[in-house]
């Protein structure tokens, strides 16, 4: 079994930095939310992450079998009710394969995307404090 973490800084009101993998991001609230504004939602980071993962997973899908992949984009839009999302979305739109054959391939993505199939199956989190 294999771990990653990734740390997050607080840099003062509703700003924070995350070094996920040496790559540091900017993370903030909206100013009607206390941020500055400087950076994305956490919830934000959480819908690029899965659009993100299932854009890889489409994408290593195809290859895996021979299928040419043109102009592939994903969106993942969550419905928020309360301090939680209820539902995502993910739309997948690609140049080609298009039809019945995209949506195959969308298929196959769900079983190999680390982030959906997390989410869907609802880890236990833990909470330390030190």
């Amino acid at each position: 079994m294999t771990k990653r973490s990734v740390g997050a800084v607080w840099e003062g009101g509703m700003r924070c930095t995350v070094d996920a993998g040496g790559f540091p991001l900017v993370v903030d609230e909206p100013p009607e939310a206390g941020g500055t504004g400087q950076g994305p939602q956490p919830t934000e980071l959480l819908l690029g992450a899965i659009a993100s993962c299932f854009t890889l997973a489409l994408a290593h899908s195809a290859a895996k079998r021979g299928i040419a992949l043109r102009g592939l984009s994903v969106d993942a839009t969550g419905t928020y009710d309360g301090p939680r999302f209820t539902a995502v979305e993910i739309a997948v739109r690609a140049e080609a394969p298009r039809g019945e054959e995209l949506a195959r391939l969308a298929t196959v993505a769900e079983r190999v995307c680390y982030v959906t199939n997390t989410l869907r199956g609802n880890p236990p989190i833990a909470i330390t404090t030190t």
